[in-house]
């Protein structure tokens, strides 16, 4: 199906639904968000125990038909939208899984896996304070749980809040390792920059993803992200090969392998495998990258277009009340769209999520508009916990660059070098050229 007849049917999707359903999880981070980018969790630990398949759908729809009031049934009929929804990016599951665990809290409002999983809908909504206080309330509900701690950290992470964030990850990995505990402190220890240690973790929850197709094929594209970041593309293209057999057609694997082939310079088989991507599932970030490698190859009339369908898919969420976050800033400071809003814009997503990709947003929205001894001062907060994302030192170095401090711009792009150098396909090439 082409992205036009996909944005279509969004738009009749965004007339049937309520504006705060549409938005859960449709627009992703490329730093790392472990609220929209993490498996199933927060996937409660009875229903793991008692081995239910809550991605049969059907089967709990049938179960809830005929006990409308069974609040295990809608429990796990909304877990298990949740999960259909991290399989497909499908954001029409999202207001069936806030309908059917609604329905169950209004029967059992003290039930610590219904306020679990609120907790889960909440982060991928990007609605991280209320997620905050419903992990907090799960975590009162059912201490000896591991899947609210979970929720506290991440909304924790994007509050900003990191010592708090870690020690939650802490206490969920000791009460049940698992892959959704292992992932979060990948994540944490990646946050400190330390890669290697977010590797190992990272491998350990391939190792524990065993029971679920795309918790399995998660955590390997997660895995095939460090191994890019390190060069490591050949391990990268197998990990990711292995989700595709896990999951085929899965949206997020053949995003990556479009990265490895670009990275490779091979820039044909990178937009192949990006329209594969962009055409199962327009999510913005498939189509900015696929608009990106166009520019690269040279088809700027291609380029152009996707660049038209991110606009209109920000305009059907813009029109429903949907807030701007993160992404959306930076993708229009890396093509300069929307400009005399942009800073303003960028301001406002870090009040919702103030963590370092915050700082680094409103950074990266001053530097592009030429405020570049004000961005200075939004970088060093991005860098406070001694992350090595290479798109935070590029950003650096473009800022030093813009001050006219010529040594220290090449100092920090030799670290984003360092760090990862295929980072972005827009902006690689300038690297390359603020390192020489």
């Amino acid at each position: 199906m082409r992205i036009r007849t996909k944005l279509i049917l969004l738009a009749l999707l965004v007339v049937a639904l309520t504006a705060g359903a549409l938005l859960g999880g449709v627009l992703t981070d490329r730093g790392g968000d472990p609220a929209s980018a993490a498996p199933a969790a927060v996937l409660p630990d009875p229903a793991i125990d008692a081995g239910t398949g809550v991605t049969d759908v059907r089967s709990l729809e049938r179960a809830v038909t005929r006990s409308p009031r069974d609040v295990r049934a809608l429990t796990f009929l909304g877990y298990g939208y949740l999960q259909r929804w991290r399989e497909t990016a499908d954001a029409s599951y999202l207001p069936r899984a806030a309908d059917a665990l609604a329905r169950a809290q209004t029967i059992s409002p003290r039930d610590p896996l219904v306020v679990t999983g609120l907790g889960s809908l909440a982060l991928t909504r990007h609605e991280f304070r209320q997620a905050l206080a419903l992990g907090r309330r799960a975590e009162r509900l059912a201490p000896h749980s591991s899947g609210p701690y979970g929720i506290v950290g991440d909304a924790l992470v994007e509050l900003g809040r990191y010592r708090e964030a870690f020690a939650s990850f802490d206490r969920m990995n000791a009460l049940k390792p698992s892959v959704a505990s292992y992932a979060r402190i990948a994540y944490a220890r990646e946050l400190l920059g330390d890669v290697e240690g977010a590797t190992a973790a990272m491998r350990l929850a391939v190792g524990s993803a065993t029971s679920q197709a795309e918790p399995a094929a998660w955590s390997r594209v997660e895995l095939a992200k460090l191994d890019i970041q390190r060069g490591r593309l050949g391990e990268a293209t197998r990990l990711l090969h292995e989700a595709l057999e896990l999951l085929p057609g899965y949206v997020q694997a053949n995003e990556q392998l479009a990265r490895v082939e670009a990275a490779r310079g091979k820039f044909g088989p990178a937009i192949a495998r990006a329209r594969v991507a962009a055409e199962a599932v327009p999510l913005p970030q498939v189509v900015g990258l696929l608009g990106d490698l166009y520019a690269r190859a040279g088809q700027r009339a291609a380029a152009r277009r996707q660049v038209a369908t991110i606009g209109a898919i920000d305009r059907l969420l813009a029109a429903n009340g949907i807030r701007t976050d993160l992404e959306a800033a930076l993708y229009d400071a890396d093509h300069l769209r929307r400009v005399p809003t942009l800073v303003a814009r960028a301001k406002a997503a870090r009040a919702e999520r103030p963590s370092i990709y915050g700082d680094d947003a409103v950074a990266w929205a001053l530097a592009r508009t030429g405020r570049c001894s004000a961005a200075r001062t939004w970088s060093d907060r991005s860098l406070r916990l001694g992350t090595k994302d290479s798109q935070l030192l590029f950003h650096r170095a473009w800022i030093e660059n813009c001050l006219g401090h010529r040594d220290a711009a090449r100092l920090w792009a030799g670290r984003a070098l360092a760090a990862g150098p295929y980072f972005s396909v827009r902006w690689a090439p300038a690297l390359r050229l603020l390192a020489s």
